[in-house]
């Protein structure tokens, strides 16, 4: 199905949510792209197709896609590198747009954090952009395998006690989308790189989503009109 930026509002209903944090829920672009492209230039790479392929996947699947004949231990040695120097630059880390309140109005329903970032560079972001953590977060610790691969939303399901078909996954990256949707999800692509990847729908930002709860306890979320 295409991805459809939403001109009038609709509302999908489901029983738990799985946010992506890295440009679903916390703009952290600014240290991304300082941060790989630095790595990127350190390897003779072009830090532009670099940006391209970082998004949504954990350092080393990233780092095994710009250097594929590269042995993976090396992969895992830089990522933690990396990781470290993520941790500690968190400047420029904002909410996305409608974010506070997105993660308020979610507060008491069924809901999970699962992120390709670890625990650490997680609480350091959360913190930073003064979003709430989730009490159920999956990270980079609680799976084998980085999106696109549907483990980490899978696992999230499986901790909330949800089918796969009854939540929506909210993600920013064409890695995400596609493990949402090999999980068997829906999608909310959320910003401007989502849009061409296929998403269930798309908003812009979390600023045309209404969160509601249905009679039977459902989630209801309201896709509106982009301004």
């Amino acid at each position: 199905m295409p991805a459809s930026t939403t001109t009038a509002p609709v509302v999908l209903t489901a029983k738990a949510l799985l946010l992506d944090m890295d440009g679903t829920i916390v703009n952290s672009d600014a240290v991304v792209e300082r941060c790989w492209r630095d790595w990127a230039l350190s390897h003779g790479l072009d830090p532009e197709a670099a940006l391209k392929v970082v998004h949504g996947r954990q350092g080393y699947a990233t780092m095994a896609v710009l250097l594929p004949d590269r042995p993976m231990e090396i992969n895992h040695a830089e990522n933690a590198v990396m990781l470290a120097r993520e941790t500690a630059d968190t400047d420029g880390v904002v909410p996305v747009a409608g974010a506070p309140a997105f993660m308020a109005a979610i507060t008491a329903l069924p809901h999970a954090l699962v992120t390709s970032a670890d625990a650490a560079l997680a609480t350091a972001r959360m913190t930073a952009a003064a979003l709430p953590m989730p009490a159920i977060r999956v990270t980079a610790e609680s799976v084998q395998a980085s999106k696109p691969d549907p483990e980490g939303f899978l696992k999230g399901a499986a901790a909330l006690g949800v089918d796969p078909a009854d939540c929506i996954v909210f993600e920013d990256s064409a890695a995400g989308i596609a493990a949402g949707r090999a999980a068997g999800m829906r999608v909310i692509g959320v910003g401007p790189r989502a849009a061409a990847h296929a998403p269930t729908t798309h908003v812009p930002d979390l600023t045309t989503l209404t969160v509601t709860t249905a009679k039977d306890g459902s989630i209801q979320l309201t896709v509106g009109a982009a301004a």
